[in-house]
């Protein structure tokens, strides 16, 4: 019996032929954190958003750059993608790693375990970290978080100050700071300038009889173009570092450049006659003889069902009609009655080529955040 000697390729040296990528520019996240370096003051801090795998856009290789450029402060929603960055070695053991929740009690002691920032809003956690620190024998890091009118998380204003000196003066605790969170942050409003005003004079009492300043921190990426007062020791700036302003109305204060570019492929040609419906119930007729271009991704890959016959693809050049309900693998595209469009071309979904994320979360009724955070895990991130 003769030996079968058939040499596969590697199945990791073809990353030309995803089917689907997120081509993620390190050059343009750079730009971006250096136009936001612009705007705030040389001594004040810039905490990196690296929350939902960085906006989709890979919070381990993100955070390297960041890091890189001399961020030493990282933001996170919760445990699991704080420790996911100390497992992982995103970030150096130097770095400081906040996680935005509120910890659940039995969640306290993965925070000493890996050296993260705990977010305390209220009493009941204060107690409940004072003794988990206590049985570890190991300070736990906090920041006390001030609920001013965003109305999610936080201590009232009017308890807060009461909150910060137990902190302050728990030998099981080490108080690393205090923030808040802006309801309205591209607005210059009363509300906005309530909220901060409320939020310093809280600080400010308590420095006063702590006999210490602590790290204060509220703006966002809208607060950091739109209300500078609230630019204080610290900022931390999300969807801007990924090349978006928080909206349109602010969209011409930074010189910004998208930072994901979201890719995919031909994978199959067809002509078509006048008539022919495409996709599910039917809700694209072609008008004329035209040919229809199958490409490899859907809204499993993050492309919004809500964007069928909405939008345009990029391909070779030119902009293609999106045509037909996005199902969860696919898409189709009008190519016209000639094309030199092939098999195997690569089609840009949105990017710094093609439409913008912007443009697709206008089609879609959403916000361009929705539209990176989702791009889906089965992509592959190529960082360039």
């Amino acid at each position: 019996m003769t030996a079968n000697t058939t040499t596969f390729p590697d199945e990791n040296a073809l990353p030309g032929e995803y089917l689907a990528e997120a081509i993620i520019s390190s050059s343009n996240l750079v730009h971006n954190y250096r136009r936001i370096r612009e705007k705030i003051a040389d001594n004040c801090r810039i905490m990196g958003i690296v929350k939902a795998n960085a906006y989709g856009h890979d919070a381990r290789q993100v955070s390297k750059t960041l890091e890189s450029l001399g961020t030493s402060d990282f933001g996170v929603a919760n445990i699991e993608e704080a420790r996911l960055l100390r497992q992982q070695g995103a970030v150096s053991g130097n770095a400081a790693i906040l996680a935005f929740c509120s910890p659940l009690p039995s969640h306290l002691p993965l925070y000493l375990q890996h050296d993260i920032e705990a977010t305390i809003c209220d009493f009941d956690m204060f107690r409940a970290a004072e003794s988990v620190s206590s049985a570890y024998n190991i300070p736990l890091k906090v920041h006390v978080k001030i609920d001013t009118g965003m109305g999610r998380l936080g201590i009232q204003p009017e308890t807060a100050g009461l909150l910060l000196k137990a902190v302050e003066q728990s030998p099981h605790l080490r108080l690393m700071g205090a923030y808040t969170h802006f309801a309205q942050s591209t607005l210059q409003n009363d509300f906005t300038a309530g909220q901060l005003a409320t939020f310093t004079q809280v600080c400010s009492e308590f420095e006063h009889h702590a006999g210490r300043n602590i790290c204060k921190h509220a703006a966002n990426s809208g607060a950091l173009l739109c209300f500078r007062e609230a630019c204080l020791d610290m900022v931390r700036p999300g969807i801007m570092l990924y090349g978006y302003p928080p909206d349109d109305s602010v969209k011409n204060r930074i010189d910004l450049k998208p930072v994901m570019e979201l890719r995919t492929k031909v994978i199959f040609i067809k002509d078509v006659e006048a008539g022919t419906t495409i996709s599910y119930n039917r809700r694209w007729t072609a008008p004329s003889r035209s040919r229809i271009a199958t490409l490899s991704a859907g809204y499993a890959d993050g492309y919004h069902r809500t964007l069928s016959n909405q939008t345009k693809v990029l391909i070779r050049g030119n902009h293609y009609n999106q045509v037909g309900t996005v199902t969860m693998d696919q898409i189709m595209v009008d190519l016209g009655k000639n094309s030199n469009v092939r098999v195997g071309d690569d089609a840009v979904l949105f990017g710094w080529n093609g439409p913008s994320a912007s443009d697709l979360a206008k089609a879609a009724g959403t916000i361009s955040y929705e539209i990176l955070c989702a791009v889906s895990s089965r992509v592959a991130r190529v960082f360039v």
